[in-house]
Parts: C-alpha cells; sequence; structure tokens
C-alpha cells in the first residue's frame, strides 16, 4: 500500500486536475449559449432567402440557371469534388473531430478529383499528411464564427464554381441535435438541388400570387443564391462551434466526475493508511510500555 504522502500527493494532483476540467466546462457551456443565440437571431434571414428561391422556381419553372446546373456530362472520374470541412481548432472534446474526419474519409473514396477547404487546426494537420489537396490560402478558424468570415468563404467557393474549377461543393460539419445528441453530416452547397426547395407541380387552376422579377429571373438568381450559400455555411459553423462546446461539455463533465469518484477512492485508502499508522504507533507505544514494565 502506497504510504500516505504518496496517496495525498495523488488526491491534490486530481484536484487540480478537476479545477481545470470544471473551469473549462464552465467556459464552453457559456460559448455554447452565445453560439445558439447568434443562430437564432440569423436563421429567419436565410430561411426567407430560402423561400424566395422556391417562389421563384415556382412561378418560373422553366429557369435554367448556372447554380443549377449538374454538369453531368463531365464523368464521375474528372468531376472536381471541393469540401468545406469544419474541424476544432483543438481536442478535449470527445469523439467530434474523429466523426467529421471520418465523414470526409468517405467523400475521398468515391471517384473524382478532390480538394479540401479545412476551417480548423485540427483537421488541416490531418489532412496535410495525406496525399490529398488542400487549398493553403484557405485559413480560418472556427473560433467566434461570423458572417464576414462566411461571406469570405463562400466568394472564394462560388468563384471556383463559376469558373469550372469546381464542379461540385460540399460542406462536412457537426449540427448539434440537442444537448446530448450531436451528428456529422454532409450538405450539399453547389449544385443546387430543385428538390431541395420544395419544387412540385402545381395545378393550372391553383392562385399564384403575383411577383416582379427585375431586371430579370436570372439577375435575382444570381443576387439570392450567394446570400444563400453565405447563409448555408454561416450555419454550419455555428452549428459546428456549438457542437464542439457541447461535446467539450460533456468530455469536461465526464472527467470531472472520474476526479471525484478517484478522490473518493483515494480519500478511502487514505484513511485506511492513516488508520494503519495509527495503529502500528499504538502498538508500538504498547510494546514499549509492557517492556518497560517486564524490567
Amino acid at each position: 500500500m502506497a504510504n500516505i504522502r504518496e496517496i495525498q500527493g495523488r488526491i491534490n494532483s486530481v484536484k487540480d486536475t478537476m479545477k481545470i476540467t470544471n473551469a473549462m466546462y464552465m467556459i464552453s457551456s457559456s460559448k455554447l449559449t452565445q453560439a445558439r443565440k447568434k443562430l437564432a437571431d440569423t436563421e429567419p434571414y436565410f430561411y426567407a432567402l430560402q423561400g424566395e428561391i422556391s417562389r421563384i422556381l415556382r412561378h418560373v419553372p422553366e429557369l435554367r440557371h448556372h447554380f443549377f446546373d449538374k454538369r453531368e456530362k463531365i464523368p464521375a472520374e474528372e468531376r472536381k469534388i471541393g469540401s468545406i470541412v469544419v474541424t476544432a481548432d483543438k481536442g478535449l472534446a470527445g469523439a467530434y473531430n474523429h466523426n467529421i474526419v471520418k465523414l470526409e474519409e468517405e467523400i475521398l473514396s468515391k471517384p473524382g478529383i478532390h480538394k479540401l477547404f479545412v476551417v480548423g487546426e485540427l483537421g488541416r494537420h490531418y489532412f496535410a499528411k495525406r496525399n490529398v489537396e488542400i487549398d493553403t490560402n484557405f485559413k480560418y478558424t472556427v473560433q467566434k464564427p461570423t458572417m464576414h468570415r462566411a461571406r469570405d468563404i463562400s466568394a472564394v467557393l462560388i468563384d471556383q464554381f463559376e469558373a469550372g474549377e469546381l464542379d461540385e461543393i460540399y460542406i462536412v460539419y457537426t449540427r448539434m441535435e440537442n444537448s446530448v445528441q450531436a451528428n456529422a453530416e454532409v450538405v450539399k452547397l453547389l449544385p443546387l438541388e430543385r428538390s431541395s426547395f420544395g419544387e412540385i407541380k402545381m395545378p393550372l387552376n391553383m392562385y399564384r400570387e403575383e411577383i416582379d422579377l427585375y431586371p430579370s429571373a436570372d439577375a435575382v438568381m444570381n443576387s439570392i443564391v450567394p446570400n444563400y450559400v453565405t447563409g448555408m455555411i454561416y450555419g454550419a459553423l455555428v452549428e459546428s462551434y456549438a457542437s464542439e462546446h457541447n461535446a467539450r461539455m460533456m468530455a469536461m463533465k465526464s472527467a470531472t466526475d472520474s476526479a471525484e469518484e478517484l478522490i473518493h477512492d483515494l480519500s478511502i485508502a487514505y484513511n485506511r493508511a492513516r488508520q494503519a499508522a495509527i495503529t502500528q504507533e499504538i502498538t508500538e507505544v504498547c510494546g514499549g510500555a509492557r517492556a518497560q514494565q517486564k524490567k
């Protein structure tokens, strides 16, 4: 059995670690609340943009726009596929980063010429060790996601899509379903899918509100779609940021609970060692007293 001093040292060390994990839990809790509020404040605007795209498609069903061009003539092996991969800047968040990396590796296993746009240091370091093309000029942190950053990211991706440098664009991020569950998922940003906007064949006798597209439907789409893509990216960044801190909260809570259990076990061992030491001292005193009486 370890001596009393060793056990006391371990208890103090675990208590110091528990203070750190508890502090990280509180920090992540505060950041999670801020992230969810930012997302709730901006979601209505982008839902409205999605609704407007749906209205345009409903009123102008014959519209053929380059943002909806699937470029089906390009073979699967020659398609240029871009992925925005949103990871964390640091660990201590359970399986958060592992789930994102695993999902992206599934995309990389499919045919095509792949190019990554990585947000977050851990993902950047991970994929840099693989033979995957990474845009080295695309260096963004996941901390404090802003609309300005989302616009910068969307501008880079849309420019490459319109220039033919990319045929498909996906974003891999983590969506927080609730306080205990978050799922890594893939969302296709470009080209847009008409089915995503609830396109249906409307009966001829159904009322359709009058809309005026000025100067043209193409021009309106050219203005709306980039903002819509920006909103999708911003939402993914905020969702990932919230999911990261939620995962870190759960990991730190688990670590704190484990530390408390360890302190409890060490305290029992400490008390037993202390009782054994006291018993030994009493035995030695009694033995010395008997020896003196015999003399």
